[in-house]
């Protein structure tokens, strides 16, 4: 069977490749249109924290709100155009031993994500509206044989 949601489409997105799953503990890397070389990260959190890092290097998604100053304060954004040095089809000849996802997150709001996720093994994509149903996604993706919550891939 062809695969058919096997495509990036969004210059942030990222694959997600997990080697090693035992819940929330898992390790893996993740690549990205910007580099040539992998993003390891040892724990779900790590990811978490280095998926953000990446946007906002790239300035995207922008959060919806911005800091609250009660004194006078100026942000200036200086923010490199990146080069895109990686297409999508070299991005997705990447795959992790427990799973392979897809991630695109195209809004930042109320202090979390919303996008798309591609789980590639399964080549099922469904909406997110948080990072925590992001990763339940992932959970129920990953688990064997394990009862799922109310988020699923259906």
């Amino acid at each position: 069977m062809e695969k058919t949601q096997s495509y990036i489409g969004i210059l942030n997105g990222v694959v997600c490749c997990i080697d090693e799953y035992n819940g929330f503990d898992c390790k893996g890397s993740f690549w990205h249109h910007f580099s040539t070389e992998p993003v390891l990260f040892e724990t779900g959190t790590e990811l978490l924290m280095k998926l953000e890092k990446l946007f906002t290097e790239l300035n995207f998604p922008r959060p919806a709100t911005n800091e609250r100053r009660f004194q006078e304060y100026r942000r200036i954004y200086h923010h490199e155009e990146k080069e895109k040095v990686m297409s999508d089809k070299e991005m997705l000849m990447h795959h992790g031993e427990a799973g392979t996802f897809i991630i695109r997150v195209q809004q930042k709001q109320n202090s979390s994500w919303q996008g798309r996720i591609t789980w590639v093994d399964e080549d099922k994509t469904v909406y997110f509206r948080s990072v925590w149903e992001m990763v339940k996604l992932i959970d129920n993706a990953l688990q064997k044989g394990e009862e799922e919550e109310k988020v699923s891939w259906e």
